[in-house]
């Protein structure tokens, strides 16, 4: 898929691994929808990087489809979706507080899991309606898990069951598309430096990168959105999930 002139929708743009995806695709001249519940922020980096800004939760159908047709009204369609909304919470299955809370398990799934799905079902279907290029390709999805998805750790049931069920869905939804030339990827980031990790204090960040086999620290935002960007360009790519962790195999805890 060439980037430069498509019409490209980064759903969770505004911060951490969209920011940098929207800021690659923009660079490489693609025309950018940020989607994102953070108007602030949004508008801020809508602004300095020549894209628009539309306020999108992920939950929310209206919103979600509302983000998607201002995407697709781009010269060419929506070529391009990647999907890095989502949350994290940690709480052991059962402890001494009791079971876990049925509340915070079934919003981080509608959050990471059915919020990536709606993106997902939105920015494929307006997709399917392009003209195809030469190699017959009218569009790709990019979607995010974590490798919490094969290595979750203690406390991290409800997320790595949220970030299992968007590798599970991979597969399915590209051979759901193949027939409209649409492809479908999943990108399975490590220990990233984004807001979700901001929080913590600069040595237990140096500690976390320490654990990495190789680099030695936390990756970058912008290495995401490299891999992102080589899925956009590389058509062979489809209905996988790659891992991106320097060789990192998450312990128990």
């Amino acid at each position: 898929m060439r980037i430069e002139g498509s019409g490209a929708l980064v759903v969770g743009g505004a911060s951490g691994l969209g920011e940098a995806t929207a800021r690659a695709l923009a660079e490489r001249g693609a025309t950018v929808v940020v989607a994102d519940v953070n108007e602030e922020k949004g508008q801020s980096l809508a602004s300095e990087i020549g894209a628009t800004f539309v306020r999108a939760d992920v939950t929310d159908e209206g919103s979600v489809q509302a983000a998607v047709e201002a995407a697709a009204s781009a010269d060419g369609g929506l070529r391009i979706g990647v999907n890095c909304a989502g949350v994290g919470w940690a709480e052991r299955i059962s402890s001494k507080r009791g079971p876990h809370q049925l509340e915070f398990f079934q919003k981080v799934i509608q959050i990471n899991l059915v919020g990536t799905f709606n993106a997902l079902r939105f920015e494929s279907s307006a997709m399917s309606s392009n003209d195809p290029d030469e190699g017959g390709e009218r569009g790709v999805c990019i979607n995010t898990a974590s490798i919490a998805a094969f290595d979750g750790q203690i406390g991290q049931v409800a997320y790595a069951a949220s970030k299992g069920g968007v590798v599970g869905l991979t597969l399915p939804a590209a051979r759901d598309l193949s027939g409209v030339g649409v492809r479908v990827c999943t990108i399975a980031p490590g220990l990233f430096d984004t807001p979700l990790l901001a929080a913590l204090a600069e040595e237990a960040r140096e500690a976390l990168g320490a654990g990495i086999p190789f680099p030695k620290r936390l990756g970058l935002p912008a290495e995401y959105a490299q891999l992102a960007v080589a899925i956009v360009e590389n058509t062979m790519l489809n209905g996988e999930t790659i891992r991106i962790d320097g060789a990192l195999r998450m312990a128990p805890k």
